[in-house]
């Protein structure tokens, strides 16, 4: 099937030299002649002439680097996520182009057919690598893509006839969206995450909004209904008469369409026919949240046709992923999870609940976003044992667990050091017998990493090094 557009696309900017706007470049240069007459990037302010740039150069793209002035006059702009929209760079670029849209929505416009997309403050790549999951078990060919990791025009080339993309999309990509037309699309909740990029919560809010813009009564809306921002989305989706899936795992929902637990019984019901897919207990994912997950993901396998029975079986069979409250080894008697994925705080809170309550060392730092802490620390001092706290945001973290735990009366213990490393030695000289050493920083990387996976995987390593020792 591959690409079905034959749009002429005239002269396109590509903005930013990451991995995002090397590989729209490389898209770019690689149509047939007639539906692209020129490709030009800028690469920003701190870019610079390497391998990849001399490799476009050779491919036909006009590399300019070491500015974010852009000249000239352009068909389409197309921005990597991260640039924010109120940025020089970013209103230099929209100013010299008719249209301005993020990666995913260009691949929307060339291969349009058999989307799925999910959005949601936490949750996103667990319910798209399910949902995947589902529809590989039913035998249908199908990529994860988005902010999971994988470009979306990079599999544009080759999506196989009747193949599904299914997208995980982050707030940043969703605020560069025009036609973008999902069939069955799932916004899970929408917690405080990323201010500082969009300039408010309701702005933030509005971005994750817009993965329903463009749908109609045909497809389905799978909202949450216990998050106060997404019952305020179901409403406005209903009332454009879309077919809102009210998904929650709080209680039974009533209607034609919604998901909900019955008792452990994870329940969804499609234009009023209810399909039981096994107990919360089947599921290898851990915690209340990962209902929810299983819920949205079933409910949009379910809408694109794969049947129960394999819906139930997939739902079992599907293991935890990388990074997301993940299993990483035992060593004596101490339990290690790697949740490096978890980079805000309702993330972390939510990971909290999966294990035994006073059970837990939590391991809490990084690059500071400035959000604020207050249900954060009154969840630690509920939930965990010992909190220690590390990187350019342990400091503040400390002081605000400290505070709550002496004005509540809590036994939490909380332990500041600098480094991961430093947090893992004294996470582990902390833990009992039957704890669980958890790494859920609720913060971004970028102090210490150069992305939450490098940061996961240092703490796995560090777990293996400790069971080799027989500690």
């Amino acid at each position: 099937m591959a690409c079905t557009n034959t749009e002429k696309l005239g002269d396109v900017l590509v903005l930013g030299i990451g991995k995002t706007g090397e590989g729209i470049c490389r898209y770019l240069a690689g149509l047939p002649a007639g539906r692209v007459d020129s490709v030009t990037l800028y690469g920003g302010a701190r870019s610079e002439e390497c391998d990849a740039t001399r490799a476009l150069e050779e491919a036909g793209v006009r590399c300019v680097l070491g500015t974010e002035d852009v000249e000239g006059s352009f068909d389409l702009a197309v921005a990597s996520p991260g640039i924010p929209e109120k940025s020089a760079f970013f209103r230099a670029a929209a100013a010299a182009s008719a249209e301005i849209i993020g990666e995913p929505e260009l691949a929307f416009r060339e291969s349009p057919q058999r989307w799925i997309a999910v959005t949601g403050t936490n949750g996103k790549t667990t319910t798209t690598s399910l949902t995947t999951h589902l529809l590989h078990e039913d035998g249908r060919a199908a990529e994860s893509v988005g902010n999971i990791g994988v470009l979306c025009i990079g599999e544009v080339g080759h999506r196989p006839e009747g193949g599904w993309l299914v997208a995980e999309l982050s707030s940043f990509q969703l605020a560069e969206t025009a036609r973008l037309h999902p069939r069955a699309a799932a916004l899970l909740n929408v917690t405080p995450d990323h201010i500082e990029w969009h300039g408010s919560m309701e702005a933030y809010a509005a971005a994750k909004e817009k993965i329903f813009a463009n749908m109609g009564a045909a497809d389905l809306a799978v909202v949450s209904m216990d998050d106060d921002w997404c019952r305020a989305v179901a409403v406005r989706c209903a009332q454009r008469g879309l077919r809102v899936c009210e998904l929650s795992i709080d209680r039974e929902l009533g209607g034609r369409d919604a998901a909900f637990i019955r008792g452990d019984r994870l329940v969804v019901r499609l234009d009023g026919a209810e399909h039981d897919l096994g107990s919360v207990d089947n599921l290898k994912i851990r915690g209340s949240h990962n209902w929810e997950n299983a819920l949205a993901a079933s409910a949009l396998a379910l809408f694109a046709g794969v049947g129960e029975d394999v819906v139930a079986r997939g739902l079992a069979s599907f293991s935890p992923i990388e990074h997301r409250i993940e299993p990483c080894g035992e060593v004596a008697g101490i339990h290690f999870v790697n949740d490096s994925k978890a980079t805000n705080t309702d993330s972390v809170e939510k990971a909290l609940t999966a294990f035994t309550p006073k059970s837990v060392v939590v391991l809490l730092g990084g690059h500071d976003k400035g959000t604020d802490l207050t249900s954060l620390a009154a969840a630690c001092c509920r939930e965990a044992r010992v909190a220690v706290c590390f990187g350019a945001a342990g400091p503040r973290i400390a002081r605000a667990l400290e505070e709550e735990a002496a004005a509540a009366g809590s036994d939490l213990r909380v332990v500041s050091t600098e480094h991961l490393r430093d947090a893992f030695d004294a996470a582990v000289a902390a833990a009992e017998p039957g704890n669980t050493v958890l790494l859920s920083p609720a913060c971004s990387s970028f102090d210490e990493f150069s992305n939450m996976a490098e940061r996961g995987r240092l703490f796995k390593s560090l777990v293996a090094g400790l069971a080799s020792k027989g500690e």
